[in-house]
């Protein structure tokens, strides 16, 4: 006999390529377990070989391209997989994902969850009167809110007016098995000046991006090899990823006469070999969500400098995860580089803040299993109301036999 098939989870995002949120949610699909939920993946636009980090032989991915055929044969195109598919929630993030909402409840989906995961550089505090009133717009299509951090929990009740009954703040996890202490692996592709013993590789990972700010760290690092000689000589810069700001940043590290003392390693998928590299995690973001890469730093033993924005203050303990700074204070990175590379029992102490914390507070089985608790609440809610209205006609029905006897 078949067994029937799981509740479908459709999720809704821009593009599935590297990136925070949808690391999060490759992580979501992949430790679901597969008699729980069903899982399908929208890209608004398109997807990569970032896909292919989706272990699950039953998961769909299908693209769209809003921006090749436009917002209305987009909104079509999501009516018409609504009702192919008949998820029983659709599940969408970030501001492109609103599109999706008007599409599902015509189509007949009656759970839709919305998530709020950051910011874009654009609008580095969701102020803009178009994106919040996109947002109030949609707001009651939005069966339920999904905020990963405090600060955008806030917000969405704050700026947007929403209840915070309708709010569920829900942190990003991080396998802590596969990010763990493992000192000291050696990227193949690493220059040979970054492999000399008692050099300290200060690195970051992500997309290479305005928000994301990296010329913040590569200006810094500079200041430090000329401010502090005796331990910049000793300190080597490595950038993992990719994006627009590759070329120009390219050029900053050249114009600043940093030779290979900087290395740009684009897009690595072996990313606890990458971290595994580095000895300070460094995260000089304008704004964020709740960066999965900090948490990954931190369940590898790394100690984190970052930006006190958004959900970084959420993660980042003062002085027992890392340290935290302004946003472009180059002069403040300088310092905190410096403290580390000048006290190695430092180093050692944070970095092991880091992982108790990552693995007592942000653990991947407690992300995939609050969005299971709120996917089981919605069902169960709907199967409630749907008893509750069936007693309730049933009853009416009773009492019009009983007066017309």
């Amino acid at each position: 006999m078949t067994q029937p098939r799981p509740p479908l989870v459709l999720h809704v995002i821009h593009h599935l390529v590297i990136g925070g949120m949808e690391n999060g949610l490759v992580n979501l699909i992949n430790h679901t377990p597969q008699d729980r939920y069903s899982h399908a993946c929208v890209c608004i636009e398109d997807f990569s070989s970032f896909r292919t980090r989706i272990t699950r032989p039953d998961v769909e991915v299908i693209a769209l391209h809003r921006a090749r055929i436009g917002i209305w044969a987009l909104r079509r195109r999501l009516f018409d997989l609504c009702r192919h598919l008949k998820p029983t929630i659709v599940h969408t993030r970030g501001l492109s994902g609103l599109d999706a909402l008007l599409p599902a409840a015509l189509a007949g989906v009656q759970h839709r969850v919305h998530g709020e995961h950051g910011w874009d550089v654009g609008d580095l505090h969701g102020t803009q009167l178009r994106t919040r009133m996109l947002r109030k717009l949609h707001a009651p299509l939005v069966s339920r809110y999904v905020a990963v951090s405090e600060h955008l929990d806030l917000y969405l009740r704050e700026r947007i007016g929403i209840r915070p009954s309708r709010i569920s703040q829900i942190h990003n996890g991080v396998d802590t098995v596969r990010f763990a202490p493992a000192r000291r692996s050696l990227m193949a592709t690493l220059p040979d000046s970054f492999r000399a013993d008692g050099v300290v590789v200060i690195g970051t990972v992500g997309r290479l991006q305005a928000v994301k700010d990296q010329a913040t760290l590569v200006r810094a690092f500079a200041d430090l090899r000329r401010q502090h000689p005796h331990l910049g000589q000793r300190a080597r810069l490595l950038l993992v990823g990719d994006g627009p700001m590759r070329s120009p940043l390219t050029e900053l590290a050249h114009s600043l006469g940093l030779g290979d003392s900087v290395h740009f390693a684009g897009a690595q998928d072996d990313v606890p070999t990458v971290l595994g590299a580095m000895h300070v995690f460094a995260l000089p973001s304008l704004n964020e969500g709740i960066s999965n890469t900090v948490l990954e730093a931190m369940a590898s033993g790394l100690p984190v400098i970052a930006t006190a924005v958004g959900g970084n203050t959420e993660l980042v303990e003062d002085r027992v995860v890392g340290r935290l700074f302004q946003p472009g204070d180059v002069a403040g990175l300088v310092g905190l580089l410096a403290d580390y590379l000048a006290n190695p029992a430092l180093l050692a102490t944070h970095g092991s803040g880091a992982r108790r914390v990552a693995v007592e507070r942000f653990s991947l089985t407690t992300m995939v299993g609050r969005y299971l608790d709120l996917y089981d609440a919605l069902i169960q809610n709907n199967r409630a109301q749907s008893v509750t209205a069936l007693a309730s006609s049933t009853q009416q029905d009773l009492s019009t036999r009983r007066s017309g006897t």
